[in-house]
């Protein structure tokens, strides 16, 4: 994607909230990714979660980054990152990386702003920026992600529960929504026999916790295999050289147990 492109994007995410990439994936990635989970929900045992938020028919997969190749490669495409970049900086992390698989009779998810528990006046500049890989077709009736446009320059958060207004972000297979955190949202209703299949793909400033511990959540050993720029995405790296070190190193040096990492702030003033 060229510079001219990532720029219009990220424009059309300061003023609309949102915006949509086309034909962002390539097919046979999208096909490996469908099948796998299928894969992962048979062995790992994964049910609905029954709550109103994660809904009564929907099949979700967190912390994909320990289940392979497949799902190293969502957070650094180079057709999405440079976007997600633009909106946040150069210094943002992954905050979570999951499924999402709504099932026919799924009712609509309750309408949200991803960024409403960081207690920060609104509005402000963009400390979460997420996207939703689609994985099938989104449409209206299958229940393509519902969203307010410009609904992010609003002083407020939508109220749980609450009915708005929305229209539904429809997409081929393939493309990908990348949204400002504070956009109002929320999966569609599945009126239809099939599942519609997507990936979330959650990143947040560096200043800021990631919504799943990444540390924690993913091997050290599994951690040191990724490529540098996805071991500073998912934490292993400092911000403005500063934020995020340990003992005044860069936590990517622990980890890999040799090299050096970024300076700190210090040793450059």
């Amino acid at each position: 994607m060229g510079a001219m492109d990532i720029r219009g994007h990220v424009a059309e995410i300061a003023d609309q909230g949102y915006t949509i990439v086309e034909d962002a994936i390539d097919a046979d990635h999208v096909d490996a990714l469908h099948d796998d989970l299928l894969r992962l929900e048979r062995e790992l045992g994964v049910e609905p979660a029954k709550n109103g938020f994660e809904g009564v028919q929907t099949w979700r997969i967190y912390n994909l980054l320990v289940h392979g190749e497949l799902y190293e490669r969502i957070p650094v495409h180079p057709a999405i990152l440079p976007i997600v970049e633009g909106v946040l900086d150069h210094g943002c992390l992954v905050s979570s990386l999951s499924s999402i698989a709504i099932g026919p009779g799924e009712s609509a998810q309750p309408i949200h702003a991803d960024d409403q528990l960081i207690p920060l006046p609104k509005p402000h500049p963009p400390t979460v920026c997420n996207t939703m890989w689609a994985l099938t077709d989104f449409t209206e009736a299958n229940g393509a992600t519902r969203i307010i446009p410009g609904s992010h320059l609003r002083d407020h958060s939508p109220n749980y529960g609450q009915h708005y207004d929305s229209i539904a972000a429809e997409m081929p297979k393939g493309s990908v929504l990348v949204w400002h955190g504070s956009l109002w949202h929320g999966g569609g209703a599945n009126t239809t026999d099939e599942r519609r299949v997507g990936i979330a793909m959650n990143y947040c400033a560096g200043y800021i916790r990631q919504q799943e511990n990444q540390q924690l959540g993913i091997p050290r050993e599994i951690a040191a295999r990724f490529e540098p720029r996805l071991q500073q995405l998912v934490g292993y790296g400092i911000y403005n050289g500063l934020i995020g070190h340990i003992d005044k190193h860069d936590p990517a040096e622990l980890l890999l147990q040799a090299g050096e990492g970024s300076g700190l702030v210090w040793d450059v003033v």
